[in-house]
């Protein structure tokens, strides 16, 4: 039985695509993402609102205001770097939500097979200081850097994989009591 809500967030749009790297744009991979995640979600009956229809998603100034009316809130985004071998998964976030974060940064770095960067506060990384964490409560998904071609890579050979998996870790945490 849910006993938590959930929302998940594509972080960037049409008129924000975030970071550019090895021939995407940040928005495509996480709305790309987001999609395939809220099917997994959907495959294992669990209830969820999310930024927006399949293939679009609102602007962040909505997202974090729909995050903070949920119990537990995630939003993916992708991290970049001038140096193309930065690597790795983390997530930003209040502590109440550091235990998830851990979770979620080590579910992808398994699947993926990219370095665990680790859950962090919401002052760290490029994303940092954003109201979906700030004033939302929710949690930021640095799923890889999209300036690293490896990253990107792993990313589109396991995305599919990667839903899963986070669909049934985020089952697991809304089932909880």
């Amino acid at each position: 039985m849910q006993t938590k809500s959930l929302f998940i967030s594509a972080g960037h749009s049409a008129s924000d695509p975030g970071a550019v790297g090895n021939g995407y744009t940040e928005a495509a991979i996480v709305l790309e993402f987001r999609d395939y995640l809220a099917e997994a979600l959907r495959a294992r009956g669990i209830e969820f609102s999310k930024d927006g229809g399949r293939g679009e998603n609102l602007p962040l100034s909505r997202a974090w205001r729909m995050a903070a009316d949920h119990d537990i809130a995630v939003e993916f985004h992708c991290n970049a770097f001038s140096r193309p071998s930065a690597t790795g998964v983390e997530t930003l976030s209040h502590p109440e939500h550091m235990e998830l974060g851990r979770a979620i940064c080590t579910a992808i770095s398994d699947t993926l097979g990219i370095v665990n960067r680790g859950a962090k506060g919401e002052g760290s990384g490029q994303h940092s200081r954003l109201a979906f964490v700030s004033s939302g409560g929710g949690i930021i998904v640095e799923l890889f850097f999209i300036s690293n071609p490896d990253d990107v890579a792993k990313y589109q050979r396991w995305k599919l994989q990667l839903a899963e998996v986070l669909a049934d870790l985020l089952a697991e945490e809304v089932r909880n009591a």
